[in-house]
């Protein structure tokens, strides 16, 4: 494979690859996770579609030779172009119809049905769809998303990485990071606020701890967590930037499947306690049937305190 050897992505973020869910927001963490798909196609000429605000996700990346923000020029543009590989990642209908109009050789991911007017997979991709379709099948996943992500385009995944082109500017600062804010689109995956503040308790200045900060700028965002030795994190944004550089991650889930997530020896992930009851556990919901608040609530702080003793090692 050359650099005469066109591949286009089709990753906006709109849904992710592995749920059925389409969303209005942006799903920053999959489009991030998507990169670990360029370590095949380092030597190839890759575009990637995108939405405008994950842009600077993909800026600066070596293996991708040019981003295409999604509006309706490229869309045009995209239609008249040849590629010898298109992959599209996004189940959005009209994303979907257009992946079919684009000449390509070859496809992988997500095509659109003509008859239903749905999303419908290219032959690879026919588990991944299924799985978006059964929620119980989902949420007794035994693959990571890297392994099933790698399947659909024939590949065998061996612990490749996500690939962050941007360098932080920061040095460490901070023992421990607070990733404590989690997306507009899954509220329920955010630990509560009282387990924050009792977490803060327990460290009590043997440990210099830092809140989150870069909320309204994606690169001072990068530099945050690049700031802090470790990053206590809900499964969120936050966590996938974590795992791009490398930072130590005690990753807290509730509502969504852990072992979704591979966190490259990097840390634990955490989940409420053993004498935690409810059937629908992992359950993928947005709002809690079972609890007023959320399951999240009874992953105990002196756990995570625990681990970070473990994973900080003084």
């Amino acid at each position: 494979m050359n650099k005469n050897h066109k591949i286009l992505i089709i990753k906006v973020g709109y849904s992710e690859t592995l749920d059925s869910e389409i969303s209005n927001y942006t799903s920053y963490g999959d489009v991030l996770r998507s990169t670990v798909l360029l370590n095949l196609y380092k030597d190839a000429h890759v575009t990637w579609l995108v939405d405008e605000k994950a842009f600077p996700i993909l800026k600066y990346n070596p293996y991708i030779n040019r981003i295409l923000r999604y509006d309706l020029s490229s869309v045009l543009q995209l239609q008249s172009e040849h590629f010898d590989t298109v992959i599209n990642l996004e189940k959005v209908p009209g994303l979907c119809a257009l992946t079919d109009k684009i000449t390509a050789w070859r496809r992988y991911g997500f095509r659109f049905d003509s008859k239903t007017g749905e999303a419908e997979s290219y032959d690879g991709s026919h588990v991944v769809l299924e799985m978006c379709k059964n929620i119980e099948k989902k949420k007794n996943i035994t693959v990571c998303w890297q392994e099933g992500l790698f399947e659909m385009v024939g590949a065998k995944w061996n612990e490749q990485e996500y690939i962050l082109g941007y360098k932080p500017k920061t040095k460490q600062n901070y023992n421990i990071g607070f990733n404590y804010q989690v997306g507009n689109k899954w509220p329920l995956k955010a630990w509560p606020e009282k387990n924050w503040k009792e977490l803060e308790k327990l460290i009590n200045g043997k440990y210099s701890i830092s809140w989150q900060q870069g909320l309204n700028n994606m690169e001072e965002y990068f530099d945050w967590i690049n700031s802090c030795e470790l990053i206590v994190t809900n499964d969120s944004f936050g966590m996938h930037i974590a795992i791009a550089l490398k930072k130590k991650i005690i990753a807290l889930f509730g509502p969504t499947n852990h072992r979704e997530n591979y966190l490259y020896n990097l840390g634990i992930a955490l989940y409420p306690n053993n004498d935690f009851s409810c059937e629908k556990f992992p359950c993928r919901d947005f709002n809690c049937v079972k609890f007023d608040d959320t399951c999240m609530r009874l992953i105990a702080p002196n756990k995570v305190f625990e681990e970070i003793q473990n994973l900080i090692g003084r």
